[in-house]
């Protein structure tokens, strides 16, 4: 999207600035859009154009074909189970390496450049995030297996974020959460932007795919949608697979104190931009009444 493009958007939505100034947005940010360069600025611009308007951006990221690489260039072969990476310690001083340091060092950059003032962080500082470890029941025969160091949110303590955005900056947080028993534990995304935004009650959570969004049984874009009729297509199979983690999360922010929950096409550029500040935008509005 060219800088008139930009400037025509932004001048069409002074009511959707106005509606949202001063209200809390979650983010989660992963796939194409965090590869691509041209769509990682485009992203990076969009979160400070937000935050300049008058907005709250937090970005929780992913990083998981990052970890790969540098898995494989290690001599480390990943395991998935239900596609979650079996995380032994090792895998894990990874993860926390390229997921706190890499990734996260590299969106905070990209603000910056972009005239944003941005902190790092993972849900390790200031106990933002405390996990648990997570199991995984392998049908049919109910076998319980050990991932490691995967776990799933047991609490957020906001009050880290809280003290950031009252100085003004953007949180830019990797999944990363400390138990009870010390251990480090990689998080789903997702589900760490998910129980952010509920405990923030935050006006949005978005979440970047790469896909257009949620699609009805003939392939069709569903612009927007009620919590009930989700259920719907997951009930009748419309909704399955990979897609269901992402949709659970945006259930559940809905139906607990977040206004609406957006799957956006994070292969668009300026995707976020165009989701808050247009009618159309470029994916699926998800409300809990419709």
């Amino acid at each position: 999207m060219s800088s008139h493009k930009i400037a025509d958007v932004l001048t069409e939505s002074l009511p959707y600035i106005q509606r949202f100034k001063g209200k809390t947005i979650v983010i989660k940010y992963g796939g194409n859009a965090m590869v691509d360069e041209k769509l990682k600025s485009s992203f990076a611009r969009d979160i400070v154009l937000m935050k300049s308007v008058g907005m709250n951006p937090i970005v929780v990221h992913g990083g998981g074909p990052q970890i790969g690489d540098t898995l494989k260039r290690l001599g480390k072969n990943s395991e998935f189970i239900d596609g979650m990476r079996v995380t032994d310690s090792e895998t894990m001083d990874v993860v926390e390496m390229v997921l706190g340091g890499l990734v996260n060092k590299e969106i905070v950059n990209l603000i910056h450049q972009h005239g944003g003032n941005s902190i790092g962080l993972t849900g390790k500082d200031g106990r933002l995030i405390t996990a648990k470890k997570l199991k995984s029941e392998i049908e049919p025969t109910s076998e319980i297996i050990d991932l490691g160091h995967v776990g799933q949110v047991d609490q957020i303590d906001v009050s880290v974020i809280n003290l950031l955005l009252q100085g003004d900056f953007i949180p830019v947080i990797a999944p990363i959460g400390v138990g009870k028993d010390g251990f480090s534990y990689n998080i789903n995304a997702d589900l760490v932007a998910g129980a952010i935004a509920e405990s923030l009650n935050a006006e949005k959570l978005i979440l970047l795919t790469n896909t257009a969004g949620l699609l009805d049984d003939k392939g069709e874009l569903m612009t927007g949608m009620s919590s009930a009729t989700v259920k719907k297509m997951i009930k009748n199979g419309t909704i399955h697979g990979g897609m269901l983690p992402k949709i659970g999360c945006a259930l559940s922010a809905v139906e607990n104190g977040v206004k609406t929950s957006h799957i956006i096409d994070g292969r668009v550029s300026h995707a976020v931009l165009l989701e808050v500040f247009t009618d159309s935008g470029v994916g699926t509005l998800i409300t809990k009444n419709g």
